[in-house]
């Protein structure tokens, strides 16, 4: 099986971005927007549901937000002042198929509701038998469809109550937006692993993953909602609720390193600038005597200007960056495939020849593409070439959202650090340390008896209970397994 990208197959992936705003007349067009600044997390496919009034309206899309939601008879099918948003991130070895793409929408007994979620339910396995021995029928392979059964099958009067009720019978991260006849509910799980923001735009409420999608259409940043609260937003306004017991916080910190875009503010810290303090602090841990900082683009290079910053090495742009490498080298024929990482990525040879130089990247998974990125620069000419990771070995997979490959696929957890660096051919190789990564988001030091992020993929403590993976289900993102299967 290949990766959904070949080219980004060193890369973990989000598997998806949620939007949604309530009041506005321009609701549709604005979570198109919204949904294009957060392309990023998500690109096999979008969603859009809408709701007039009296109808509601659907549309999925295979496919880029730009390429397949500007055309304007497309925008105007979706009426309404109220919408919601979804975008999907294709994983490996499972099929692009409209019918897993969000919101899911279905019609209960006092309302329609559409449903987007961002992260993974840890029971899904679990859910889903249970709900499909009392009578459920499934329509698609993912997780979020077991929220909408359980939400159907609440005994609660309100809506909102339904949906809470639903959430207390799942286990994993979530941040969810609900659309109803009456209501546009956001909700975050109870330790608050993934993101989720509100904005207002004229007096429009707006839900989004971070705050590039505020800023894209010009609303105004309000608050993070937090762990465990769920908003419920009606012509009436806004109330806020915790309807779940209260958690300790573990909000992901691979956001920060390579998740959310640079332009977002997530938990009151600039992404942008995060990233440089973690080079920075990878500088002091790890220094390099070469002649140039280089980052890997384009994720690397906020953290090889931090790196560059405190070692007082000159930063360049040694290696330059193809941006139209896209959906057309999904399944590149075989002559194609062996041009291998020169389709994304070129040496510039004239900055490069006889020169040591220390290239600084987000992270290493597979550690395939790192050893491409390290052959070309030696090839370009370089006398050394040294790595340095701007976050701990990645030894552990992720069951929250993210799309990993199984344990032993990872290159740090069957290597040494030494052992990464000859597999990739690299002079030396260090990553930031898991106290220099807490440092650079303003800790002091990681607690070790009570983390205060998820780092799960460094360390294997995860913050939530996975039912699936100690029911005999191992290695990838829990709910993905079903998706191999049933392809």
């Amino acid at each position: 099986m290949i990766p959904a990208h070949p080219f980004d197959d060193d890369k973990l992936h989000e598997e998806c971005g949620v939007f949604g705003v309530f009041g506005h007349p321009d609701a549709a067009k604005l979570t198109v927007l919204g949904l294009h600044a957060l392309q990023h997390r998500g690109q096999e496919g979008a969603g859009i549901v809408s709701f007039d009034g009296e109808n509601f309206h659907l549309r999925k899309e295979l496919g880029q937000v730009g390429d397949r939601f500007t055309k304007a008879s497309v925008i105007e099918r979706l009426k309404g002042a109220r919408a919601i948003g979804h975008t999907r991130y294709s994983t490996a070895g499972h099929a692009a198929n409209e019918r897993n793409i969000q919101p899911f929408y279905a019609e209960l007994s006092a309302s329609g509701l559409a449903v987007a979620h961002n992260g993974n339910l840890t029971n899904n396995k679990t859910l889903r038998q249970d709900l499909i021995e009392h009578g459920s029928i499934f329509h698609s392979t993912s997780d979020t469809e077991n929220i909408v059964h359980l939400i159907a099958r609440s005994r609660a009067k309100s809506t909102a109550d339904k949906v809470a009720d639903a959430l207390r019978e799942v286990e994993g991260a979530y941040s969810l937006i609900a659309l109803t006849n009456k209501k546009l509910i956001g909700v975050r799980d109870p330790v608050g692993v993934r993101p989720l923001v509100l904005g207002n735009l004229d007096g429009a409420y707006v839900l989004a993953s971070e705050t590039c999608a505020l800023d894209i259409i010009g609303a105004d940043f309000v608050r993070d909602i937090e762990p465990g609260e769920m908003v419920v937003i009606t012509e009436q306004g806004l109330e806020s609720r915790f309807p779940f017991t209260p958690s300790r916080k573990r909000f992901c910190i691979f956001e920060y390193v390579y998740f959310a875009r640079p332009d977002s503010i997530v938990e009151g810290a600039s992404v942008y600038e995060a990233r440089k303090q973690i080079g920075r602090e990878l500088a002091r841990e790890a220094p390099a005597d070469v002649d140039m900082v280089i980052p890997v683009p384009d994720s690397g290079v906020p953290a090889a200007l931090g790196f560059a910053d405190a070692s007082q090495i000159p930063f360049e742009l040694g290696i330059i960056r193809n941006h139209y490498v896209g959906r057309t080298f999904i399944e590149p024929a075989d002559q194609i495939r062996h041009l291998g990482v020169k389709l994304k990525h070129n040496a510039n040879k004239a900055m490069l020849e006889g020169r040591k130089v220390v290239l600084v990247d987000d992270s290493i998974v597979r550690g395939t593409t790192s050893t491409k990125i390290v052959q070309m620069v030696r090839e370009a000419g370089a006398s050394e070439v040294h790595m340095r990771i701007a976050s701990p070995p990645t030894t552990h997979p992720c069951f929250y959202g993210v799309d990993t490959p199984r344990k032993e696929k990872l290159l740090a957890s069957r290597l040494s650090v030494a052992g990464m660096a000859e597999h990739i051919g690299a002079d030396s190789l260090a990553f930031v340390t898991i106290d220099g990564l807490y440092r650079a988001m303003g800790v002091q030091q990681r607690d070790a008896e009570a983390p205060q992020y998820c780092d799960a993929c460094f360390t294997g403590e995860y913050p939530t209970k996975l039912t699936d993976k100690s029911g005999g289900l191992d290695g990838r993102q829990l709910s993905l397994l079903i998706d191999r299967a049933a392809e």
